[in-house]
């Protein structure tokens, strides 16, 4: 069996170390060129990054693997994941590189790949490229000396991908009046995030917007609302935005101070859908992890919530087969099909924020369409992801767990893709109970995962 180099959201870890090291990098290049080159054409790549320190270690690995595959590399600087997605397609590139680990910190790095339609690669794609890179008598078909790549840096890449974004939104919609906290998470958002709500006429409150490269996600961003939480009552804003390290995620904050996650944005931007006749079958498409009061929302309201195994990558792949055109997580990452190929944290900002002129509501009026289910979540370091089917003592703890919900909720065991840490999830209908149970299976994994 090939050993894995990919989880849910392309390689991980941390920098210097295994797998995250400059070899695997330049042969990750070298083996992606191989992949995708195709016939003596020039072949194009957009690489693009976060700012992490880090960056500029695997950004000049890759290039070189890359270029010495016989592939033109197109290097972008800091941008959103999903910018990456954009410029592939725009730029008619053969492959798109994001070299980020998303909302960990900046001693953790990570590679991840898109197609020339700006989708993730499939897991067939995946293997093939990791047994190449894995193979220690690999021989390289290397182009001749005149077919090798070239490097070059794009200039333009911001205002293109500004420019995508601001015609997602009606001809002649501005955002006058409005006030917005911004947090950028001193990541790959900071230089092309403000602009595009200030050019709609928003007044911008920025916060993350000064990376130093250590400075990533620390105490900012996505994983710390409580932040733009505080600067919305501080500066009477009308809402607070919060991405993510690469923006492709996006956590919301009220008038008032409340946090909104994916699945109350979900929520609204599913009903307005409906309305307008765009929710095709009225299907929208979510993980596991979301809520159910999300799902019995869409029932109520005749639609159907379809349900995925985490990562938005999947939620995309159940998008394109069922035909749907909106979907994503609870963790923010929202995919608005008809735009965008993988999760945009400032195409859905403007999409809410769309929904906010023209409905002439607050933000707190329009999340009020769906009260959320007690849910608890918390994280339990491991040390090796050992099946929980394998473990007597998780299976009876899940089963008791279950039984005292009594059909009135929801217990959820997983690792995670991307870091060394189990996931419980426990939801129901009694916020005590929730709490007890999830405390309860957080031991045990404690106990018998060592």
């Amino acid at each position: 069996m090939t050993q894995k180099l990919f989880g849910t959201d392309g390689l991980r870890g941390q920098v210097n170390i295994y797998p995250m090291v400059p070899e695997i990098a330049l042969r990750l290049g070298l083996a992606a060129g191989t992949y995708f080159r195709n016939g003596h054409k020039r072949h194009r790549v957009v690489i693009g990054k976060d700012t992490r320190l880090s960056g500029y270690v695997f950004e000049t690995a890759l290039t070189s693997g890359l270029c010495a595959a016989g592939m033109d590399v197109f290097l972008v600087g800091p941008m959103p994941t999903p910018a990456i997605s954009f410029l592939t397609r725009n730029m008619r590139a053969d492959l798109g590189v994001v070299i980020s680990a998303s909302h960990n910190p900046f001693m953790d790095n990570g590679i991840k790949f898109f197609d020339n339609d700006g989708f993730k690669l499939p897991n067939e794609a995946e293997e093939a490229i990791t047994q190449m890179v894995l193979d220690p008598d690999m021989e390289w078909n290397y182009p001749p000396s005149e077919e090798v790549g070239r490097a070059r840096k794009i200039a333009d890449s911001p205002g293109r991908y500004i420019v995508f974004l601001k015609n997602s939104l009606p001809e002649h919609m501005t955002f006058d009046g409005m006030k917005v906290v911004l947090d950028c998470a001193h990541g790959a958002a900071y230089r092309v995030a403000p602009p595009i709500f200030e050019e709609l006429g928003a007044e911008v409150i920025k916060i993350g917007t000064d990376p130093n490269g250590l400075n990533i996600n620390d105490k900012c961003g996505s994983l710390y609302p409580e932040v733009v939480a505080h600067h919305v009552r501080e500066h009477g804003a009308d809402l607070g935005l919060a991405l993510d390290g690469d923006a492709d995620r996006l956590i919301v904050v009220d008038e008032t101070g409340r946090v909104l996650d994916g699945d109350q944005i979900m929520a609204m931007c599913a009903l307005d859908m409906m309305e307008r006749n765009e929710l095709p079958g009225k299907r929208l498409v979510a993980t596991v992890m979301s809520n159910m009061a999300l799902e019995l929302f869409m029932k109520d309201h005749g639609g159907t919530l379809l349900r995925t195994p985490v990562g938005d990558r999947h939620v995309v792949e159940a998008m394109r087969r069922e035909g749907a055109v909106f979907g994503g997580e609870q963790s923010g990452h929202l995919i608005f099909y008809r735009y965008a190929t993988t999760g945009d944290g400032i195409l859905a900002a403007l999409q809410l924020m769309r929904l906010m002129t023209l409905k002439e509501k607050r933000l707190s009026e329009l999340a009020a369409l769906m009260d959320l289910l007690p849910q608890v979540l918390l994280n339990v370091h491991v040390e090796r992801k050992i099946p929980f089917d394998d473990v007597d003592a998780v299976i009876q703890a899940k089963k008791t767990a279950e039984a005292k919900l009594d059909g009135r909720g929801r217990v959820l065991l997983r690792y995670s893709g991307t870091e060394s840490v189990a996931r419980v999830m426990v939801e129901g209908e009694n916020r005590d109970l929730v709490e007890e149970l999830a405390q309860y299976l957080a031991e045990t994994l404690r106990a018998n995962l060592k």
